[in-house]
C-alpha cells in the first residue's frame, strides 16, 4: 500500500515562508509525476505545482516566482518551498503521486494558514 505523508504546514504571517514535505513509501522508480495541490474552504482543489519524471516543472500562475517544487529521490520525498506567502495561499495542501501505470495516490493534507 502506497502512503504519502505530508508535513510542514502551519501558521505564518504574510510575506513569510514555509516548506512542505511529502514522503512516500515504496520505491521512487515507478513514479511518473509528483505534484502539490491545494483546496481552500468553499473552493475546488487546484493544482499548485507538478514535477515530471524528467524533472520538468509546472506551476500555477498564482504561485510562479514564489513557490518551488523539488524532490529527493533517495528519500522518495517531494518538497514545496513557499516564499512570500499571501493570505490567498491559505488552504489545505495535498501531495499527489502518479505511477507509471497511471495509479494516483494522495496524501492526507496539511493546513497552511497565512495571516495578513
Amino acid at each position: 500500500q502506497v502512503q504519502l505523508v505530508e508535513s510542514g504546514g502551519g501558521l505564518v504571517q504574510a510575506g513569510g515562508s514555509l516548506r512542505l514535505s511529502c514522503a512516500a513509501s515504496g520505491s521512487s522508480f515507478n513514479i511518473n509525476t509528483r505534484g502539490w495541490y491545494r483546496q481552500a474552504p468553499g473552493k475546488q482543489r487546484e493544482l499548485v505545482a507538478t514535477m515530471a519524471r524528467s524533472g520538468r516543472t509546472d506551476y500555477a500562475d498564482s504561485v510562479k516566482g514564489r513557490f518551488t517544487i523539488s524532490r529527493d529521490n533517495a528519500k522518495n520525498t517531494v518538497y514545496l518551498q513557499m516564499n512570500n506567502l499571501k493570505p490567498e495561499d491559505t488552504a489545505v495542501y495535498y501531495c499527489k503521486k502518479v505511477t507509471t501505470w497511471g495509479a494516483e495516490y494522495w496524501g492526507q493534507g496539511t493546513q497552511v494558514t497565512v495571516s495578513s
